[in-house]
């Protein structure tokens, strides 16, 4: 009777880990300029509103 072994084998493993990295190497830079824009457009929506405050504090 043969015994039936369960699990994945290095190579598979290896495979998997080397996917990830790919993808990971793809997504962390589109990420990060992701970010760069949020904070782009959050200090433009900062400095309309400054100026708002600041016109509506002349009048």
């Amino acid at each position: 009777m043969k015994k039936v072994q369960k699990g994945f084998t290095l190579i598979e493993l290896m495979i998997v880990v080397a996917i990830i990295g790919i993808l990971a190497a793809i997504a962390i830079p589109q990420f990060n300029e992701y970010r760069a824009k949020a904070n782009d457009s959050s200090a433009q929506a900062d400095a309309k509103n400054m100026l708002t405050v600041m016109a509506a504090a002349q009048r």
